[in-house]
């Protein structure tokens, strides 16, 4: 487990990182979030020991990093924005540099042979890092940090700059690594936290406003349910069943036919499921349910709402 208590880092007067504790259990895989200079990567940095907090402790499994530094950064792997490759080496001349560096006791070959197998590489291994493409240096940048086996691996915008392919690809690389690691992850890219985390912490101004799973982040923060349903009526008269519905609070038409079909969306109030009232009520009429859909926290606007919240309602 990594656990963070009352972490605080500042600079003169100002406070990058303001009193802030979290504890992450194994085997999650978290997003961390927040706008720019927010204390993110100062966070990250203290996480990783590249950084000294002013006060405060980061402990894995019990280790303060402060005092043994050496056998808590074994245990952890980072991947920075931009991974720190050398770009005149090979990808397995890099690789057995960062396994030296890392004073490694496993079976070199046998475990260079497994990080490059799981981060695909291996058919590039003998290739000059300068040649690769941004994707591949990305899987490099992985692949160090995950050499070593540490059992936590920090993420630190892993996705910026790819293109969409590699962008699934590395998320997919993600999720597997999610097995058998713990796993911190940092992306502007909110859409992608949300289909890989499990949990999210959102900080904002130095302090955490928000931690929770992220399948139900937005009705623990208060948000109103909100669904998108297709169903094949008329539209005016479904609409106003709609409406008239138990906890609905508003109803959306969005105005395009698809056949018979007409899509809405319906907005309840925190904490009520109207699914199945909702569909008790279309089937007595006989117009049935083409689709739906969850769209109840939605990260981005989630996100906004609490970032401004919080901003503006100050310490």
């Amino acid at each position: 487990m990594l656990e963070v208590k009352n972490l605080v880092k500042k600079y003169s007067d100002k406070y990058a990182v303001d009193d802030i504790s979290f504890f992450i259990k194994d085997g999650e895989i978290v997003g961390f979030l927040g706008p720019n200079g927010a204390g993110k990567t100062t966070t990250m940095n203290i996480l990783t020991g590249y950084l000294s907090a002013t006060s405060g402790n980061v402990l894995v499994d019990g280790v303060d990093i402060s005092e043994k530094p050496l056998a808590v950064k074994k245990n952890i792997g980072f991947l920075p924005e931009t991974p720190p490759l050398y770009m005149d080496m090979t990808v397995y001349e890099y690789l057995t540099f960062v396994y030296e560096l890392k004073g490694c006791d496993f079976n070199k070959e046998k475990h260079l042979r497994e990080v490059c197998d799981t981060v695909k590489i291996y058919e590039v291994k003998d290739r000059l890092i300068r040649n690769l493409s941004k994707g591949y240096k990305q899987r490099v940048g992985i692949a160090s940090a995950i050499i070593g086996n540490p059992k936590f691996i920090i993420f630190d915008e892993p996705t910026v700059g790819l293109d969409p392919k590699q962008i699934i690809e590395v998320r997919n690389l993600i999720r597997t690594l999610g097995k058998s690691h713990t796993v911190i992850l940092s992306s502007h890219i909110l859409s992608e936290v949300q289909a890989i985390c499990d949990r999210i912490l959102i900080i904002n101004e130095g302090r955490i406003i928000a931690d929770e799973k992220t399948s139900n982040l937005a009705s623990a923060l208060g948000q109103a349910i909100k669904i998108k349903v297709k169903v094949s009526g008329p539209q005016k008269e479904v609409a106003g069943l709609l409406r008239g519905l138990p906890g609905v609070t508003k109803v959306q038409e969005v105005g395009v036919k698809e056949g018979d079909a007409f899509s809405f969306y319906v907005e309840a109030s925190n904490g009520i499921d109207i699914r199945k009232p909702m569909f008790k009520a279309l089937a007595a009429k006989g117009w049935p349910i083409m689709g739906l859909e969850n769209t109840d926290g939605e990260l981005e606007e989630v996100f906004v709402r609490l970032i401004d919240k919080d901003t503006k309602g100050g310490k």
